[in-house]
């Protein structure tokens, strides 16, 4: 009787309670009555009165937020993006995140806050630059701008993905013509300026060649013509061969040289 007396009790004792069991990458938050016991509680067992204790269970490892979005550009259009947020919860700020935002508090503050930075961001570019600028940059400043307006809420960003930016069919045949205008025009640049420094080559090849001959104009005068003469005749002196030199004595000399028979 009284070993049945023991069970009945025990068997009681344990309806009243559970188990409760915070894993790793969670804290635990503690709720008795309405009120919160404890600033946190880390991973590990724990038992509980199911009628008068709650522990609610907060994600402190990183998670994603991932959105679609349309977000207007500087000149008014609207583009498609798909875009993700790398985020989690600051451990010691969990009681705070809960008491203030729930265990909606992705929804609640991180979401809203994103989308509404998103669509800052987008609306500082004109759509054919959300095409065609360096992802990274709109990461980058999407991830300074979300990191400045969550931190003091308890959360940690972790990283901005931009997976894609969609534009309407016009739109986009439209985008990619001006780019496409911008590129060619850019070529024509390119082609002038080239032929502009061929000529400017030109130029200063056709000055070379002016001062080489006005040098060479110059350095024939008489004395340079006599003793160029005197070497011709020189040379005439030792030749084997018969010579017939026709000269006025002034002018350069006519050499015709005949072989002997």
């Amino acid at each position: 009787m009284q070993t049945n007396r023991w069970l009945v009790s025990l068997l009681a004792a344990a309806s009243l309670c559970s188990c409760s069991i915070v894993r790793p990458g969670q804290v635990g938050i503690k709720q008795k009555l309405g009120v919160i016991k404890s600033d946190h509680l880390t991973q590990g067992p724990y038992i509980v009165n199911p009628f008068t204790t709650i522990i609610y269970k907060i994600p402190v490892r990183t998670v994603e937020a991932y959105n679609t979005l349309d977000v207007p550009t500087k000149e008014g259009l609207t583009v498609k993006s798909e875009i993700a947020l790398l985020y989690h919860v600051k451990p010691e700020a969990a009681r705070e995140v809960y008491t203030k935002y729930g265990m909606n508090y992705q929804e609640v503050i991180v979401e809203s806050n994103f989308r509404a930075v998103v669509r800052h961001i987008a609306g500082m570019y004109y759509a054919k630059e959300l095409f065609a600028v360096d992802r990274k940059k709109i990461e980058k400043e999407i991830f300074d701008e979300i990191s400045t307006s969550i931190w003091d809420k308890g959360f940690v960003t972790d990283a901005v993905l931009l997976k894609s930016i969609t534009m309407p069919p016009q739109i986009f045949q439209a985008v990619e013509n001006k780019l496409k205008a911008e590129q060619e025009s850019l070529q024509m640049e390119f082609v002038i300026s080239k032929q502009k420094k061929e000529a400017e080559r030109m130029q200063i090849e056709a000055e070379a060649i002016k001062g080489y001959n006005k040098t060479i104009s110059e350095s024939l005068n008489e004395l340079m013509l006599k003793w160029s003469s005197i070497q011709v005749m020189k040379g005439l002196v030792t030749s084997p061969n018969t010579k017939v030199i026709i000269t006025d004595g002034k002018t350069p000399m006519m050499v015709s040289d005949v072989n002997d028979k």
